[in-house]
């Protein structure tokens, strides 16, 4: 699989079915053939809890604010992309570069944005080179022009384990 993304997305509707189970019915199909396990954390669009998910490689695996707080596992190789949907959001950064190495980022904000929306995408790329467990981070002040942003919302954090 050449990559993953953490991210909420909807079950396409199934005729006359509730939205849900046509979710469930692939999500069967899939471990019935062999396509998931613990280890191997969840398919690309899954709402389920990305707690422990697993990026084979050579991979991409791309980050977003629904991966806040969470724990993930790429192997040695991987490539990992942070995109945080808001110009508020500081460059993501690593805790450590020896483990991830930073490749770039920095803020992109949008066209047509008015003034203080924030929008636009704040995100960086590591490369995993050597094991080892590491932070990435952001932080921001703001969740809007002059608003402060709720309990929980400031920070973002998500735990990387390399392993070799």
């Amino acid at each position: 699989m050449s990559g993953r993304t953490i991210r909420d997305a909807a079950a396409p509707a199934g005729r006359g079915l509730p939205t849900p189970l046509p979710a469930l019915v692939l999500a069967a199909v899939l471990c019935a053939t062999g396509a998931c396990s613990s280890a191997s954390g969840h398919p690309t669009g899954s709402t389920a809890d990305p707690s422990s998910h697993t990026a084979a490689s050579p991979a991409t695996l791309t980050l977003d604010e629904h991966a806040l707080r969470t724990s993930v596992r790429v192997r040695s190789g991987t490539a990992v992309i942070v995109r945080l949907h808001s110009t508020y959001w500081s460059t993501p950064t690593t805790s450590d570069p020896g483990v991830l190495v930073p490749g770039g980022g920095g803020s992109s904000p949008t066209g047509s944005c008015p003034p203080g929306g924030g929008c636009g995408v704040a995100s960086a790329r590591f490369t995993a080179t050597h094991p080892g467990t590491v932070r990435i981070t952001a932080h921001r002040s703001s969740c809007g022009e002059a608003m402060r942003c709720p309990p929980g919302q400031s920070a973002y954090e998500v735990t990387v384990t390399v392993s070799g």
